[in-house]
């Protein structure tokens, strides 16, 4: 079995991650015959700060911001307090990707760490969860880019058309994945930049149109406070997936144990300025009665800026530009924690090939096949619940393997020995790891009963798979030994 990061993993120096240079460069001493995972792709083809700033904003900055706002208004003006508090725990997040990547700065991070820390059974967990919002969460993108295409093309009621137009959105930024890690890491700046800069100026010149009539009530669910922001974080989390583009592709990265940490920082801080503006815009220029009802909350805020119908446009422009660019990012993540954990044997073997370009084809291949059968299942129920769920689903299989990263973490530091660790350094990464690790349970009990349950069911599916194939790892004399 082929390893993908340090082999002293399974056996850590004392000092791990406890905010000593020592105990990292130690943690990034590698087994000289294993095969490193994070060589993926050519040295001069790797992704730098401006890049990996650019996937982890363009993972973040999808198809949420265009159409979450609308989905949260139920709830009033508590959301954009829920806004907040999420914005600070995916800047934790960040930050505690960024420390973790120091010690394990190789392809599939959240996959990595968990592994390194309890063992491949807690990896496995991890990779499927992880790999399962993936999929998941690029059909609900899909989905979500073809309410914008309707603005810019009427597309009628038929649900064929609609399915086979969120088909294209899916299948064309594979395409770009097949081409290789080069053309991706193009796509994610030249994406980042058309939507980033037209969402700034509806998050910036908005707030001089603000009425303060249109924020309706603070809190409109009819459920306590602490509940009311509980249940909307869940939903919002969806639109801050992508907080760990830049650890799971450390081994596309340059320089990964400075890069990691200060993209995951500058990409976090950087969306959630727009989102929280963004959304306190929307909600000043759209009223709240229509804004509940809205299809294109950004749309009716810009049309309410210029007081025409131009404005619709001009967002759906930007809307299908921001999806496609977040569907081409997501894909590329999707198919590489699958890769690490089928070069240690806890996946399939097939997910462990690399394309002409660097890229794992088959993962691509795979999650493009499964986002199609979701995207043709949805269209044959109801396109609205049906993505409703499978947001909060994400938010579900999300946040596992944050759980687990946070925990290996807290981990790593408990195992550290007193001479080898700063105090100041050491109560950073516990308060950054504790409070990572508690935001994580709460979004999962935010969710709801039918996400955590449907969330539970697809994980669980993926126990069959890891008994398989730990069982046929099994050698000759393990069979006679265990008989």
């Amino acid at each position: 079995m082929s390893t993908t990061s340090t082999p002293e993993a399974a056996e850590p120096e004392p000092s791990p991650a406890a905010g000593t240079e020592a105990g990292d460069s130690a943690a990034r001493t590698a087994d000289p015959g294993a095969a490193p995972a994070a060589a993926l792709a050519p040295a001069g083809r790797k992704f730098g700060l401006a890049a990996a700033t650019a996937l982890v904003m363009g993972n973040i900055i999808g198809g949420g911001i265009f159409t979450l706002p609308a989905a949260v208004a139920p709830y009033g003006t508590v959301s954009l307090v829920a806004f907040v508090v999420l914005s600070v725990a995916a800047v934790l997040l960040a930050l505690l990707f960024g420390r973790l990547a120091r010690r394990s700065p190789v392809t599939g991070g959240l996959y990595v760490y968990p592994r390194d820390a309890f063992g491949p059974f807690a990896g496995f967990l991890s990779a499927w969860s992880y790999w399962t919002m993936c999929w998941v969460s690029i059909a609900a993108l899909a989905v979500g880019v073809v309410g914008y295409v309707d603005v810019l093309i009427p597309l009628g009621d038929g649900k064929v058309v609609l399915a086979l137009v969120a088909l294209a959105a899916l299948w064309l930024p594979a395409a770009a994945n097949f081409a290789g890690t080069r053309y991706v890491g193009a796509v994610q700046v030249v994406s980042t930049v058309l939507k980033f800069v037209p969402l700034l100026l509806v998050a910036t010149i908005g707030l001089f149109f603000i009425d303060t009539d249109n924020y309706g009530p603070f809190n409109a669910s009819g459920e306590s406070v602490p509940g009311a922001i509980a249940a909307s974080a869940a939903l919002l989390l969806y639109s801050f997936l992508g907080v760990e583009s830049a650890a799971v592709s450390a081994g596309e990265v340059r320089d990964p144990e400075r890069t990691v940490g200060r993209a995951s920082v500058l990409g976090t801080v950087a969306s959630a300025v727009v989102y929280i503006l963004g959304t306190v815009a929307v909600f000043g220029l759209v009223p709240h009665k229509e804004l509940v009802e809205s299809g294109a909350p950004f749309a009716d805020a810009v049309d309410s800026i210029a007081g025409g119908g131009w404005g619709g446009t001009v967002i759906s422009l930007v809307a299908v530009a921001s999806i496609v660019g977040c569907l081409n990012g997501w894909i590329l993540l999707s198919a590489q924690m699958p890769y690490a954990a089928a070069r240690d044997g806890l996946f399939p073997k097939p997910f462990a090939r690399l394309g002409k370009g660097g890229v794992p084809g088959f993962g691509v291949l795979a999650t493009a096949v499964l986002g199609t059968i979701l995207i043709v299942v949805n269209y044959a129920d109801d396109p609205d619940t049906a993505f409703r769920v499978l947001v909060l689903i994400t938010t579900f299989t999300g946040c596992v393997p944050y759980l687990l990263s946070a925990a290996a973490q807290l981990y790593w530091l408990a195992r550290g020995t007193r001479e080898g660790v700063r105090p100041a350094g050491l109560v950073r990464d516990l308060i950054v790891a504790g409070l990572s690790f508690a935001f994580s349970f709460w979004l999962i009990a935010g969710a709801g009963y039918a996400a955590v349950y449907q969330g539970a069911l697809f994980l669980f599916a993926g126990i069959p798979v890891y008994v398989w194939l730990r069982g046929r790892q099994e050698t000759p004399e393990d069979a006679d030994t265990v008989a």
